[in-house]
């Protein structure tokens, strides 16, 4: 592509009102954040339990990555896995129910390994509609292709399975990053069993946050992981950390080390980052009051918009979504409220459907009460309710 040629697009962009920026911020302790001088209540963070900005936990972060360093020095193939990963990987068994994990630098990387891996080429894969941009960028690249049925919406998901003939695969998210929902598990559990086909799960938001010690979307339904074929989740959210991982049965961790190209040819996660990300799991199970905070803060915050008039979508996990519907509406609302120093991003298109540009309000355990009561007048203010 010519320079030109990116100049057009970029201005396209632009005055559609979906070119995206970076601003230089610094995460603060007790949901705030700091931009160009200012202070925020940050509401578009992915910290749900306030572990990122925890003070005693960054100092034992520290002293792990004087210990163990930063360069793993190659692939985990070759010279890159550490006793700190060994370790890592341990305790996600332990706290998840899984026979082995395989560590990634990234949760996109994981998605796509999960994807790429799992999906033969005579498998059809359906996928749940919304689900996330690295599961879908991994599914177009498959030989037999894809198909995505209605969100969480078992019905389409068996008139899919009766629709195309041939083996099958599924895969959908634990909590989905956009509308903050979940899927009947259970119910759709037994509708893979029945028709014999694996189920994936991206629980990226839903690992710490719900579930027993935080155990995620399948221990909060009453169920195992061991029901999965395999189970992809991230450092990046309520651990506060950065990466990804597979979980699974030994066997299919094993067939996805021998094969998964992001796995082999990649440099191993950081030894020292690793360890520190180990002790973001312990503080996190061991820490239940952190998820009950965060479960107050939910169901307050939700009262609070509702007696003010804002409505919501039925979301009852930290992910709060408020559509607002055209791109430049909501980037103005997004930057008014910033000038009243509340840091709430809006969500445009492709990440969400043309016409549901939202403002997707992320709450944290870190938040107070005077935090929401603040975001629920501003939002009427700027909504005019």
């Amino acid at each position: 592509m010519q320079i030109a040629q990116m100049e057009q697009w970029l201005n396209e962009r632009k005055t559609a009102g979906l070119y995206r920026q970076t601003q230089v911020v610094q995460p603060l302790a007790q949901g705030k954040l700091l931009a160009s001088g200012k202070v925020y209540r940050n509401f578009s963070g992915n910290d749900y339990l306030g572990l990122a900005s925890d003070e005693a936990l960054r100092v034992e972060q520290a002293q792990a990555l004087l210990a163990y360093g930063t360069g793993s020095t190659g692939s985990p193939a070759v010279t890159g896995y550490h006793p700190a990963h060994q370790r890592l990987s341990q305790e996600l068994c332990d706290w998840l129910g899984v026979d082995a994990v395989l560590l990634f630098s990234s949760g996109f990387a994981a998605n796509q390994a999960l994807i790429s891996g799992l999906v033969a080429k005579a498998d059809l894969l359906l996928m749940d509609k919304l689900a996330h941009a690295s599961m879908i960028d991994a599914a177009t690249q498959l030989p037999n292709g894809f198909k995505r049925f209605l969100h969480n919406d078992l019905l389409a998901l068996e008139r899919a399975f009766c629709q195309n003939t041939g083996p099958h695969v599924v895969a959908t998210e634990g909590v989905f990053s956009m509308d903050g929902d979940s899927p009947p598990m259970a119910e759709l559990v037994a509708l893979c069993q029945q028709n014999q086909a694996p189920l994936l799960l991206d629980d990226a938001h839903g690992l710490g946050v719900v579930g027993h010690e935080g155990a995620g979307t399948m221990s909060s339904q009453g169920l195992e992981n061991a029901q999965l074929q395999c189970l992809m989740a991230n450092f990046g959210k309520a651990l506060g950390a950065q990466g990804g991982f597979l979980a699974a049965d030994a066997v299919t961790i094993d067939y996805l080390r021998q094969t998964s190209r992001h796995y082999i040819y990649s440099t191993a996660l950081s030894p020292g980052y690793c360890e520190g990300i180990r002790l973001a799991i312990k503080a996190c199970r061991a820490q239940q009051w952190r998820r009950d905070k965060l479960q107050d803060n939910i169901g307050s915050f939700r009262n609070m918009a509702q007696q003010a008039g804002i409505s919501l979508m039925p979301s009852l996990s930290a992910i709060q979504p408020l559509i607002i519907g055209e791109s430049e509406r909501a980037m103005t609302i997004s930057q008014q409220l910033k000038e009243r120093g509340i840091w709430l991003t809006a969500i445009r298109p492709p990440t969400v459907p043309k016409g549901q540009a939202r403002l997707r309000i992320t709450l944290s355990s870190s938040h107070s009460q005077e935090d929401l009561q603040c975001l629920v007048q501003n939002l009427c203010q700027v909504l005019a309710i």
